[in-house]
């Protein structure tokens, strides 16, 4: 006897069985098809959630003076990482009552959060709390696009849960608050706090974090400075739920929305040293990267003063200013540059390359090569006094021509068109005597004079002709400054920097500048052009400083037609360089020599650079001697055993720092003319200065 078919108990014999079996094959047929589905439309694409456990958000680079003064930022977005230890009480809880207040019990997707959001907007009428969890927002900004999408959503939905069982809620709450965009440029709280109330987060008040807890919704729309009252319908709101969750008292909220809120005022962007700050930009970006730069959190520790740069872009707008009323000119047409640098180090202390960075971006201490002028002469006087010359050698000041290969003739004048005869290098070089410059490197070689001034820094190409002895080569204001600092600094060159050091966000240092000092000249020929430096600033063209009542050496520079006027002078701390002009070689205008157009606004600028600082004397170094050339007249400083026949030594115990008029008692009062280089380097035609009377105003 056959058995009968054997049945499930679910089952029974019939049409009804045979549907039931039917509908449950769909129903699995189904299942498998809508998760094929779903994995190709939602997971199959999802991003790895691992790279959380070492994310790194991109953070500011920050750039600080001298005294670590935060001077200037970088980024692509305004963002400071602060740690959830870090965080106040008060700003989680703000944050959560306006945000998510199940936060810390959903596991990444909050359903009944979204009922009570729905119930709550049907209620108002309106949106006024959205369903996404803190989890939610952290997966669509990190790993979505912003589309409106079924989709998205549900693949924000799965990466929440992802994230949820990935981090701590802890984790996923710093990361939040670590990138969420609150407005004015700001991501994240710490940049917030910054922002809009100039503090730390640490530090921020319950009316203050009740604030930025309501910003993230809508930053534009809740913006306390330009809607003033919707911020405080918005921080009302987070207040009321700070109440509704326990983690204040109605006392408190009322206290809060009855006090009036205090914000940072927002500053106008004048950044102290804009020109300053693009180099290091420039710097950084070049050596490491745009990513290093904007996003990367770098630490720059820089060698600014700010109160010297302060000073040099106050006294570069004044001298400009006094120079246009003096000449007609329209408001900001003339430019100006100045550079301040550490003698001893080589350190940037303030650098003004224009009148303003917003108008135009070119560096003229850096970028704009113009000539020099006279400024170029102690170079070559310095080259000849390592030759064997010495201050008291006499050249004879007295026409002169040559003549080139075409048959042009030049013949170099004097800046007031007279001849002095047989006149000392001391004097010639206070008195900027052209043409016994010529004879000079002349006498020494132009070679060997181009040598000399690449080895006291100058990098630019120089003329190989004797017009080079009236600066008729262009060079930057920083070549210059450079130079000059051979001289204070007993010989020594050192590289001008801007960057003491940079760290990066875990701390470890990406460079660091050591401070190097070579002797290429030797100190006591150093020494003799500083001395005849001082006596420029004591009766010769750079009188105009005098004031500054405490040793200074210094030159002044004029260029043909007075396209030029250059003054730079130091210390033995401090060297300082100014430049004067139009950015389209024209003339400054009658009488505005390098004393006139210049000098005022070097002196404005040291006169507070040294405020409060000791005098410091020159030192003088061994194997300088002094002698003087009969009785009552002015020392001289000589290398010792190269003192001339019949002069008579400096007394034991007699001070060394007389400067007279007339070093070498020849004459009258020297000239105040700062002669510019009547000269051109590839014509070599005579040209004669004009628009200029015989005294320097």
């Amino acid at each position: 006897m056959n058995k009968p078919p054997f049945y499930p108990p679910w089952a029974k014999r019939g049409s009804e069985g045979g549907i039931l079996i039917g509908l449950i094959l769909f129903l699995l047929l189904a299942l498998l098809v809508g998760s094929s589905i779903l994995y190709y439309v939602v997971l199959r694409d999802l991003p790895s959630i691992a790279a959380l456990k070492e994310y790194r958000p991109s953070i500011t680079t920050r750039v600080y003076a001298d005294n670590n003064e935060l001077i200037d930022e970088f980024y692509l977005e305004n963002r400071k990482l602060v740690k959830f230890t870090d965080l106040p009480p008060v700003i989680i809880q703000a944050v959560l009552a306006a945000e998510d207040s199940r936060f810390f019990e959903h596991n990444g997707f909050d359903m009944q959060g979204i009922s009570r959001a729905f119930f709550r907007n049907l209620k108002a009428g309106k949106i006024v709390q959205g369903g996404s969890t803190i989890t939610q927002q952290v997966a669509k900004r990190l790993y979505l696009s912003s589309e409106k999408s079924y989709s998205r959503k549900l693949k924000e939905a799965v990466l929440a849960f992802k994230i949820d069982r990935s981090l701590s809620k802890e984790e996923i709450l710093n990361i939040y608050l670590n990138n969420i965009y609150m407005g004015h440029g700001a991501y994240g709280i710490e940049a917030a706090a910054e922002v809009y109330f100039g503090k730390k987060t640490r530090n921020l008040t319950l009316a203050e974090a009740s604030l930025l807890a309501g910003l993230p919704k809508a930053p534009s729309n809740y913006d306390p400075y330009t809607n003033y009252e919707g911020s405080r319908r918005r921080q009302a709101y987070v207040l009321t739920r700070m109440v509704e969750e326990g983690y204040i008292s109605e006392e408190e909220k009322n206290g809060v929305l009855q006090a009036p809120l205090l914000l940072r005022s927002i500053r106008p962007n004048d950044r102290p040293a804009a020109y300053f700050i693009e180099n290091i930009r420039r710097y950084i970006q070049g050596t490491y990267g745009s990513d290093a730069l904007y996003k990367e959190g770098l630490e720059v520790y820089t060698t600014l003063d700010l109160r010297i740069q302060q000073a040099a872009r106050d006294a570069v707008e004044r001298g400009l200013q006094e120079l246009e009323s003096r000449q007609g000119y329209r408001p900001h047409s003339v430019q100006g540059a100045l550079l301040s640098m550490d003698a001893r180090t080589g350190a940037i202390r303030a650098m003004v390359g224009g009148r303003d960075f917003s108008k135009s971006e070119f560096n003229r201490t850096t970028q704009s090569r113009r000539q020099p002028g006279s400024s170029f002469k102690p170079i070559i006087y310095t080259a000849a006094f390592d030759r064997g010359l010495t201050p008291a050698t006499a050249i004879d000041d007295s026409p002169i021509s040559f003549t080139d290969n075409a048959g042009r003739v030049w013949t170099p004048q004097n800046f007031d068109e007279e001849f002095r005869g047989p006149i000392s290098l001391h004097k010639a070089l206070v008195q900027s005597r052209n043409v016994v410059t010529i004879k000079l490197l002349q006498e020494i070689g132009v070679d060997y004079a181009i040598a000399y001034a690449v080895n006291m820094g100058i990098a630019s190409p120089l003329s190989r002709n004797l017009s080079l002895a009236l600066g008729s080569s262009a060079v930057t204001l920083q070549e210059l400054v450079r130079a000059y600092g051979v001289l204070a600094n007993g010989g020594r060159i050192v590289e001008p920097f801007m960057i003491k050091k940079i760290v990066d966000r875990t701390g470890n240092i990406f460079e660091e500048h050591p401070v190097k000092a070579e002797q290429v000249i030797d100190p006591r020929v150093a020494f003799l052009t500083t001395h005849i430096l001082q006596d420029v600033v004591e009766s010769g063209t750079g009188q105009r400083v005098k004031s500054i009542s405490r040793p200074v050496a210094a030159k002044t520079g004029t260029t043909d037609d007075v396209r030029d006027a250059w003054f730079v002078g130091y210390t033995p701390s401090l060297v300082t360089g100014v430049w004067v002009g139009f950015d389209q070689q024209r003339t400054l205008g009658s009488h505005e020599v390098g004393g006139r157009a210049a000098a005022p606004i070097w002196l404005y600028c040291m006169e507070q650079a040294l405020a409060g600082m000791p005098a410091e004397a020159f030192p003088v170094p061994e194997g300088i001697v002094f002698a003087r050339r009969s009785e009552g007249a002015a020392l001289e400083a000589f290398i010792d055993g190269t003192v001339p026949q019949g002069w008579i030594p400096l007394l034991p115990g007699e001070p060394s720092t007389d400067t007279e008029e007339n070093p070498d008692g020849e004459g009258d009062s020297p000239f105040l003319h700062d002669g510019p280089a009547a000269s051109d380097s590839d014509s070599m035609e005579k040209k004669r200065p004009q628009g200029r009377t015989k005294t320097e105003p």
